[in-house]
């Protein structure tokens, strides 16, 4: 079976119970599971989580729930042990998990059709996962750190001298979903270096992690929706 595996921890400290937090009418944990259902992949879509009310919000939009122990739910826990607990716990309930994706209840910004392509590319070149990337919007090689004067200092001196259109294009996690093999979860395979990036334009991808991001979030998404709609 394909399965959703949405993880949602009641500890967000800087947006402090973000996963439940109205996002625009909305909860922000609503956005993955309509997503998730959107897609018309998944043949079961799971919450894990720490929280009794996240699950109670889960169970009233009908999706189902793994209990994730405190010891998968700090601030320092990543996410492939995550995702393999509760494909563990599926398989013990006779659940035979094939593929699952994860996907990041902040994620607002996930398309259908990035959650279509990116299992058609894993299971077109069998590959451990596949997960969106986009372009850094300037380069990272020349990026610049302040001194406590004020004065400015090139961060990577190497690159100083060369142009931007010279320098080898960087990419960043876009935060979204991870689409894995179960055998590359359950061996705790690092994503990033044994993943296919699926390239996003940049202007789809908000990290919500502080109070700026989400008010961006919110702009961006309503312009969005707006040009979706007209």
């Amino acid at each position: 079976m394909r399965v959703c595996i949405i993880p949602a921890r009641g500890g967000s400290k800087r947006i402090p119970r973000k996963n439940m937090k109205s996002f625009l009418g909305k909860p922000m944990l609503a956005y993955a599971v309509d997503v998730a259902r959107q897609a018309e992949l998944f043949d079961a879509i799971v919450v894990s989580t720490d929280d009794e009310e996240i699950a109670a919000l889960a169970a009233s939009l009908g999706v189902d729930v793994v209990a994730r122990p405190a010891s998968l739910a700090d601030d320092f826990t990543p996410t492939v042990p995550v995702i393999a607990h509760a494909i563990e716990t599926l398989q013990t309930s006779g659940k035979a998990v094939k593929t699952a994706c994860c996907i990041y209840p902040s994620a607002v910004f996930v398309q259908p059709a990035d959650l279509r392509l990116a299992y058609q590319q894993l299971l077109q070149d069998n590959l451990a996962y596949v997960f969106p990337v986009t372009e850094f919007a300037s380069a990272p090689q020349r990026a610049l750190m302040r001194t406590e004067s004020g004065k400015m200092q090139p961060l990577f001196a190497g690159f100083a001298g060369q142009r931007t259109q010279d320098l080898i294009p960087a990419f960043y996690d876009a935060g979204q979903f991870y689409w894995g093999q179960v055998s590359a979860w359950l061996a705790g395979d690092n994503i990033h270096q044994h993943g296919y990036g699926m390239v996003i334009p940049h202007w789809r991808v908000v990290d919500i992690d502080t109070p700026d991001d989400w008010r961006r979030a919110e702009l961006y998404y309503q312009v969005l929706q707006h040009e979706i709609t007209r």
